[in-house]
């Protein structure tokens, strides 16, 4: 059944905005949701927080007809917001529950609407030129950066679902946004960075990506004049040590393979290294994802490489920002997702392992990898095409782009 093959509720209910529940669970208020998704789907992949009760009942099982046993499973004492894949299902659980009595609103849109969220946040401790946002997608945990200065900017690890946001922003700021860059070829979103080199933003990627089999030329995603003149164009390839000026600040490439063989980090303006997913604040990267399991111990080994040759030799104060976070991370003051590397070092075992013990630790316990990376690969090289509802629907659920959490944390 579809969404919009559900009966509408004979009772009207309370909408819930997707950024509205979020600023609740923000501010630590008590949530309970009813999820009405299937059970498959809620395990993979769901709202979480520390304040949040969180349980799943199918939304099949609110269409029989004789559905007490089903509301013995619903608390009646407090407030459900019940909420399903895009709004459809949810809405009508939310009215049959109120029917019932029941203190209840539905989350509009469902998880798609979740997933729509994308909050900036300036990384106060950024002491570089110019200003440093910290985008922050919380569906997924996915991060993004945007350095600003002298009417000059830069986006580094852009997502396709947010493309105009970052032409919106870049606009509202009165900055020009020069340059896209990818860390690496990601698996667990679409990347932008095609997208905004045909909006006439220059698309930068990993010159160690390129042998992964890259198709450099740039998809036209609009008829705009900038789209036209750009849609032949190649994107730029950066290499270690090539640098990228933004007004008077400087980010410079750091090759920093593991997670892959392209994995690149990029160091902006000596104050922040943004390092893709070959360091976070709570864990390091996957090594499986390029070349699977039997690839993996090599790719361990050449992530301990990077991580005490290029990443922990920098300033104690330097500033690591990755691309991605979990639920269980605990952001800093500025409510960014960073931290320096003098604190991981102290925080994180993994980080003053010896090799071997660090690459028996990385592979011992992998999380599943993420939903639909083969194909998100795919498009990330330019090798598979999608539309932007299609690439949307791809990333949705958890990146899934660490190791496990819970084996490379300190005590």
């Amino acid at each position: 059944m579809n969404a919009d093959d559900f009966p509408t509720p004979d009772i009207d209910v309370e909408s819930v905005a997707p950024e509205s529940l979020k600023d609740r669970i923000d501010a630590g208020e008590d949530v309970t949701l009813l999820d009405t998704r299937m059970q498959s789907d809620y395990d993979e992949w769901r709202i979480g927080g520390e304040t949040v009760t969180s349980f799943n009942v199918p939304y099949f099982e609110f269409l029989e007809d004789d559905i007490d046993d089903v509301l013995e499973r619903v608390p009646d004492d407090r407030e459900v917001t019940v909420l399903c894949a895009k709004g459809g299902a949810s809405e009508y659980v939310a009215g049959t529950l109120a029917e019932h009595g029941y203190d209840v609103n539905h989350l509009e849109d469902g998880m798609n609407g979740w997933a729509s969220i994308y909050e900036a946040v300036e990384v106060e401790r950024y002491d570089g030129a110019g200003t440093l946002l910290q985008y922050q997608r919380p569906s997924s945990g996915c991060l993004g950066y945007l350095l600003y200065n002298d009417g000059e900017a830069a986006i580094i690890d852009p997502l396709r679902a947010f493309t105009d946001r970052y032409l919106e922003d870049t606009a509202d700021l009165g900055v020009d946004l020069q340059y896209a860059l990818d860390t690496h070829i990601h698996a667990d979103h679409i990347s932008g960075v095609r997208n905004l080199d045909a909006e006439g933003v220059e698309g930068v990627i990993p010159e160690a990506a390129v042998d992964r089999g890259v198709t450099y030329a740039a998809e036209q995603s609009s008829t705009s004049p900038a789209s036209q003149a750009r849609q032949d164009a190649d994107l730029t390839t950066a290499e270690d040590g090539d640098t990228f000026d933004v007004g008077d600040a400087t980010i410079e490439t750091v090759s920093t393979p593991g997670h892959t063989t392209g994995m690149t980090s990029y160091l902006v303006d000596g104050s922040l290294l943004a390092t893709g997913d070959g360091l976070l604040i709570e864990s390091v990267a996957r090594p499986d994802l390029e070349e699977g399991d039997e690839g993996a111990p090599e790719a361990a080994r050449m992530l301990y490489e990077s991580l005490q040759e290029r990443v922990l030799p920098l300033p104690d104060d330097t500033l690591v920002g990755g691309a991605h976070f979990s639920d269980a991370a605990e952001p800093a003051e500025d409510g960014t997702f960073t931290a320096p590397i003098g604190e991981l070092v102290e925080e994180m075992d993994a980080l003053t392992m010896d090799e071997d013990a660090f690459v028996e630790l990385v592979l011992s316990d992998m999380p599943p990898r993420p939903a639909n990376y083969e194909e998100i690969i795919a498009t990330n090289l330019g090798q598979n095409a999608v539309d932007d509802e299609e690439a949307f629907t791809l990333e949705l659920g958890p990146n899934n782009c660490a190791a496990s959490q819970e084996s490379l944390a300190g005590d």
